[in-house]
C-alpha cells in the first residue's frame, strides 16, 4: 500500500480519509472565516472609508490597507487565540481530547468575542429567525449555548454597522474642507478647478497635524470591549 493509500486508509474505516477532506475544506474557507468572526471587517471598511474620505484615489493601496487591518486583527484577537491555544489547541495535541472536543471547545472563546461586540437587536433579530430562544445567561454562558450560525451573522450585522458609523465620523471633519475650499473657490469666480485638487492637500495636512494614523489604530483598537 502506497504512502497516500495508508493515509486515506482505504482498507479501514474511512475516517481518516474525511478527516483529510474536511481540513481540506477548512483551509480553503480559512480566510471567509476570519473575515466574519474576526475584527477583520470593521478594520478594512474603516480604513477604506479614510481612504475616500482623504480623496487620495488608491493610496495607500488596497494591499496596504489589507495588510494594515490583518495585523490590528492578530494584534485584538490575541487574548482570545490565547484562550483557543490553552483550552483547546494545547490538550487536542497532547491526545487529551478527540477532534470534536477540539472544536467544541476552540469555539467557546471566538463566541465569546462575538457576543461582546455583537448588539442585542442584531442577536435578537437572528435568534429569532432561526426559531432559537436568546438565553437569559451570563455571557460566557450564552456562548457555550448559541450555535455559531446564528452568534456569526448576528456579529457580522453589528460589525457592519459600527464600521459605517465610524466611516461617517471619519468622513465629517474632511468634508468640511471640502465645503470650505468649494465655496471660497465658488466665491472666487474660479468654477473651472475641481475643488478636491485644492481640498486634498488641506486634508493631508491636517490628518498630519492631528497625527491621524495613531489615532485612528488606538480609536479602532480600543473600539473593541
Amino acid at each position: 500500500m502506497s504512502n497516500l493509500e495508508g493515509f486515506i486508509n482505504i482498507n479501514g474505516d474511512g475516517v481518516s480519509a474525511i478527516e483529510f477532506i474536511f481540513l481540506t475544506a477548512l483551509l480553503t474557507l480559512l480566510p471567509s472565516l476570519v473575515v466574519m468572526t474576526t475584527s477583520f471587517t470593521r478594520y478594512v471598511i474603516s480604513l477604506s472609508f479614510l481612504r475616500n474620505a482623504l480623496g487620495t484615489q488608491q493610496t495607500p493601496p488596497n494591499m496596504v490597507l489589507i495588510g494594515i487591518a490583518l495585523f490590528l486583527t492578530l494584534f485584538t484577537m490575541g487574548p482570545t487565540i490565547d484562550a483557543v491555544n490553552e483550552q483547546a489547541y494545547a490538550p487536542y495535541v497532547d491526545g487529551q481530547i478527540t477532534q470534536e472536543e477540539f472544536f467544541s471547545r476552540a469555539t467557546v472563546p471566538l463566541k465569546d468575542f462575538m457576543l461582546h461586540q455583537t448588539a442585542p437587536s442584531a442577536l435578537k433579530l437572528f435568534c429569532d429567525l432561526a426559531d432559537v430562544e436568546v438565553p437569559d445567561v451570563d455571557d460566557e454562558t450564552l456562548a457555550q449555548e448559541l450555535p455559531m450560525r446564528v452568534v456569526t451573522p448576528a456579529f457580522m450585522t453589528s460589525e457592519l454597522k459600527k464600521a459605517f458609523e465610524i466611516g461617517f465620523y471619519l468622513y465629517i471633519p474632511f468634508l468640511l474642507i471640502d465645503i470650505i475650499v468649494s465655496s471660497t473657490l465658488m466665491s472666487m469666480g474660479m468654477i473651472m478647478l475641481p475643488p478636491s485638487m485644492i481640498s486634498t492637500p488641506f486634508k493631508l495636512l491636517l490628518f498630519i497635524t492631528l497625527n491621524g494614523w495613531e489615532l485612528v489604530f488606538s480609536t479602532l483598537v480600543q473600539g473593541f470591549r
